[in-house]
């Protein structure tokens, strides 16, 4: 299984270079639910408190800042204490 690949407060030109700032944004209240990634995502973390869970892994914390790459076909739960908001890329 591939694991969750996290880089914690990334430059900002690493950030330009990726094009962060251009993609689409997602926002989510605290909840807990199930998700499959069925092709990779990238997301860069503007504000929450999340731990995702690999089904059979052991869980990864993330938050603001954290420039995260979830694998294609990770099977997971999220738990989110504390609202996200994030820039995501799929693909």
């Amino acid at each position: 299984m591939k694991a969750i690949q996290v880089e914690h407060h990334p430059s900002e030109q690493r950030l330009k270079e990726l094009g962060v700032r251009q993609w689409p944004t997602w926002t989510k209240e605290p909840s807990t639910f199930p998700w499959t990634y069925d092709e990779p995502e990238t997301c860069y973390f503007l504000e929450g408190d999340v731990t995702v869970t690999p089904d059979g892994g052991a869980p990864v914390t993330l938050g603001q800042g954290d420039l995260v790459t979830f694998p294609s076909g990770l099977a997971c739960a999220w738990t989110i204490r504390k609202p996200v908001k994030k820039h995501y890329r799929f693909g």
